[in-house]
């Protein structure tokens, strides 16, 4: 099949209460097998016949899909729709972002990378979501309001509010108007963001709840939102045979690029982005706290990579390290500071 999203649910139950295997061929893939054949007609019969021939001229590059484990699949659906909220939070901040340039161009410049973050901004603007209403409150009643959420910036936040508002003497048509639309994005934000923190307990719950959600928690990097992300496009850790599998499932595998006396090694654009986002991220957070993570990246930098690419080559390598432990069910030991490897 080249699809595993909700649409296929229902053939998911019926194979696996059938106990008949299912193999997931990406679209891209399924797009250029199609080329292959003759015609450029797309229906419904030819995609089965493309999928099914392709399926037989190509089995070791199929990915078997896991649909047995039931915490698995309710772990897709509530990473599922952390995403979709992550993606519906965005736009309001945008949104509000171009709504505080229209009021005060120096007071998004001070607070305006800071909205996105746990800082109590939005809940400042949600109340007093104007320049004029700001100065009206004093600095005082600013800062308190930004202390109930960040103590520790507070005051920071609050004198760059402050100077931002001394720098902008001119009063923009319809501030009002504006203000009332500061108020509702800073509060749309606030309230997908409450939703998100809600689902995050529950994907933590059901992370733990996972016999390997605790072992893979034990490998430096991953946390219950990442581990749960990684955790649930993995699977059943037994559908790869080597370590190459998983790296090459997740898309983290190097392909030679040559043409003519041009010979390169590219970074791949393929494989699952659902389990290459988390993988990087975790090897990204290695790199600085794992001694081992940190000596191979190192090595890599020292050999002339880039940051991205070294990061990467750390992922490929936890490869191994994380189809062992899945398969075994072992958590990960750091090994002891002698047996750690220079980085060259």
């Amino acid at each position: 099949m080249d699809m595993t999203g909700p649409a296929a649910a229902l053939l998911l139950g019926v194979a696996e209460r059938r106990q008949v295997p299912v193999a997931y061929l990406r679209g891209v893939a399924m797009r250029h097998a199609a080329t292959m054949h003759a015609g450029a007609a797309k229906t419904d019969s030819k995609d089965a016949f493309v999928l099914a021939d392709y399926a037989h001229r190509h089995t070791d590059r199929l990915s078997l899909v896991a649909i047995g484990d039931p915490l698995l699949t309710r772990l897709r659906i509530l990473n599922s729709r952390d995403t979709d909220l992550a993606a519906d939070a965005n736009r309001p901040l945008l949104r509000l972002r171009e709504a505080l340039m229209g009021v005060s161009p120096a007071l998004e410049r001070a607070i305006g990378d800071r909205l996105a973050s746990r800082t109590g901004l939005r809940d400042l603007l949600e109340r007093w979501p104007t320049p004029t209403a700001l100065r009206d409150v004093g600095r005082a009643r600013i800062r308190a309001r930004i202390a109930k959420r960040s103590p520790r910036a507070a005051d920071r936040l609050a004198d760059a509010i402050w100077g931002a508002l001394a720098a902008q003497t001119i009063t923009t048509k319809c501030e009002a108007t504006w203000g009332e639309v500061i108020a509702d994005l800073a509060g749309d934000v606030n309230r997908i963001n409450e939703c998100r923190d809600q689902l995050a307990k529950e994907i933590k719950a059901v992370y733990f709840a996972h016999p390997l959600g605790k072992i893979l928690d034990s490998l430096c990097g991953f946390g219950p939102r990442t581990g749960a992300r990684a955790l649930a496009e993995i699977g059943d850790p037994h559908r790869f045979k080597t370590a190459n599998h998983l790296a090459a499932y997740a898309g983290l595998i190097p392909v030679d690029w040559q043409s003519g006396r041009t010979k390169t090694i590219r970074r791949t654009k393929t494989g699952n982005q659902r389990l290459k986002s988390p993988m990087y991220m975790a090897a990204s957070v290695a790199r600085r706290h794992d001694p081992v993570a940190k000596a191979h990246y190192e090595k890599k930098r020292a050999e002339g990579k880039g940051h991205n690419a070294a990061v990467l080559s750390v992922a490929r390598k936890r490869c191994d390290i994380i189809l062992a432990m899945l398969k075994t069910q072992v958590p990960y030991r750091r090994p002891q500071p002698g047996n750690v490897p220079e980085a060259a």
